[in-house]
């Protein structure tokens, strides 16, 4: 049996010398007390040496990574012939074996023989010294380090932190600095503030123009449109601002410098951090874009630290204090933290925000995973998802627009089957039904209430007919029925005319209690009438009584009484 021991230096093949000794793991470690003991039960067969410091971590590099390198496999083919191989790694066991066909084993009594192998490795090795090892120890890890941080996604993306935290400094200095440039240059021309809004633009109105004086000479084309230009060009003429000395312009100047140039690097400082997070986090930057992504980023710490975190916890990142206090004061907690910046997010009506920035954190928090762990590097995955909370964005909005338009949750109104309305298109098999102008409805009246209303007032109508009238409509109807009922017809035409009599008798009945009803009432009323009437004239005569004649009444009445 041979042992692969790895070294610093190169790569170590010892002979195993009494493999009976491995099957007592226990005492195995009493062999290797002093450098003849551990000589007794190994022997140095072969070594390859590193030939310069690439080589050397080459070759440790790939053993971390449980693969063979081509010079350990020149190695193992030279002085592996039938021989078993004892190594301290079963993954890279199987690699040997599948390559080189090599037979490997991994097991306790050979790692318990490698901490013995380690412990005398200087006796064991010739040449090999002490004080040389601990230096080229020390050299390959440094260099083992440096690779790992080269190569590591989770420290690549320190330097979005960095950029994300210098664009924020950046903008409170740039806007700190164009307040005091708006403060400084006010005193000798206030209205300037209000004709040129923005920061960058005044700047570079003041460096070129330093005194108001000067501002009806110079050419402000190439900063300002004409209508500013205009009235900029106005306002100096009659405005208000005290005169400012040479020095002061000059020292004015060099702060509109330091604006300026400050606004220029910012605009550098944005694109490299947007080409970095197209790089790092295509499919994060898609989502939400560079400045939320960077931000979310920052406050984790890392890449891989956020892919870490729920979508919950993505959804109120930043917004840290708030929720403390929500659950200390136990009032609801906040729907939003850094994600209130995305466009996605601020598209959304005011009530439907907390919705978005849910689903969105959930999409965010399975794009943040795929960049930090898959192998892909476009932004597929982000566009994909950004479609579909855009589609479920018009959907909550149309939901909005239809609970504001009066339908219930938004859904339409389910209309009645109708058998005679054609499946696919909008017209009827049958022609359309007639206007109905009984089905009117007065205002505050259904179509029901009026019905009933004409119901009553035609027997109300028919009642004032005298009795002789009706009889001669009798004679009259049954004239008619004896000429249309012919001489021949059967038994079943007879008892069909009897029913119909018997309808008229009760029909009769029913108009006559009803003629007496009417009478009545018609002669209380008349009797009512009268009696109003008397009383109308009585008082018409008492307005026109002449006051001597009211006295002599009331005599009357006293010595009546």
């Amino acid at each position: 049996m041979l042992l692969l021991f790895e070294t610093p230096a190169g790569f170590a093949l010892f002979k195993v010398l009494d493999e009976g000794k491995l099957s007592k793991v226990e005492d195995l470690g009493k062999e290797f007390s002093s450098p003849d003991s551990a000589r007794k039960v190994v022997k140095l067969k072969a070594f390859s040496k590193f030939e310069n410091t690439s080589e050397a971590l080459e070759s440790v590099t790939k053993i971390i990574e449980s693969s063979t390198s081509k010079g350990l496999r020149k190695f193992l083919r030279a002085n592996c012939d039938g021989e078993t191989l004892a190594v301290a790694d079963s993954k890279l066991g199987n690699a040997i074996k599948d390559k080189l066909k090599i037979e490997c084993v991994h097991n306790n009594a050979v790692m318990e023989l490698m901490r013995g192998v380690r412990s005398q490795l200087t006796e064991l090795i010739s040449g090999l010294a002490t004080q040389d090892l601990a230096p080229m120890s020390l050299g390959l890890s440094h260099s083992l380090s440096r690779y790992k941080l080269k190569f590591s996604p989770d420290k690549v993306d320190t330097m979005i932190i960095q950029a994300i935290g210098l664009l924020d400094d950046l903008d409170k200095e740039l806007n700190t600095y164009a307040m005091r440039v708006r403060e400084w240059y006010g005193w000798h021309f206030p209205e300037l503030a209000k004709i040129v809004q923005d920061n960058i633009l005044y700047a570079r109105s003041v460096k070129l123009m330093g005194s108001r004086d000067n501002a009806a000479k110079l050419d402000f084309s190439e900063i300002l449109p004409e209508e500013v230009e205009a009235e900029l060009k106005e306002a100096a003429v009659i405005s208000m601002g005290s005169d400012v000395s040479d020095v002061d312009l000059m020292n004015i100047k060099e702060l509109c410098d330091q604006v300026l140039s400050l606004s220029e690097y910012r605009a550098q400082l944005y694109d490299y951090l947007k080409n970095r997070m197209n790089t790092i986090a295509p499919n994060l930057t898609a989502l939400v874009g560079e400045l939320v992504g960077a931000r979310l980023i920052a406050h984790g710490g890392s890449l891989l630290n956020l892919a870490k975190q729920p979508g919950s916890t993505v959804q109120i990142l930043g917004a840290e204090k708030a929720l403390f206090r929500a659950l200390k004061t136990k009032h609801a907690t906040p729907k939003y933290g850094l994600l209130y910046h995305a466009s996605l997010v601020g598209q959304a009506p005011p009530k439907m925000k907390g919705k978005m920035s849910r689903s969105l954190a959930a999409k965010a928090a399975l794009t943040i995973r795929y960049d930090a762990l898959g192998d892909g590097q476009d932004d597929s995955m982000g566009l994909e998802n950004r479609l579909k909370l855009e589609a479920r964005l018009r959907n909550l909005e149309g939901k909005e627009l239809g609970r504001s338009a009066g339908s219930a949750k938004g859904k339409p109104k389910i209309e009645a089957y109708d058998k005679d309305r054609k499946k696919g298109a909008g017209g009827l098999i049958t022609p359309a039904k007639t206007y109905n102008p009984s089905a009117d409805a007065i205002l505050g009246q259904t179509p029901n209430s009026t019905a009933r209303k004409v119901e009553e007032e035609e027997p109300a109508k028919e009642a004032p007919v005298t009795g002789e009238e009706k009889k001669e409509k009798k004679k009259k109807k049954r004239s008619e029925e004896e000429t249309a009922v012919p001489s021949d017809r059967n038994g079943t035409a007879e008892q069909d005319g009897e029913a119909k009599k018997e309808k008229k008798k009760k029909k009769k009945h029913q108009a006559e209690s009803d003629g007496v009803q009417n009478d009545a009432e018609n002669a209380a009323e008349g009797g009512k009438k009268k009696k109003k009437r008397k009383h109308a004239e009585a008082e018409e005569d008492d307005e026109y009584e002449t006051p001597s004649k009211k006295k002599e009444k009331k005599k009357k009445k006293k010595t009546e009484g």
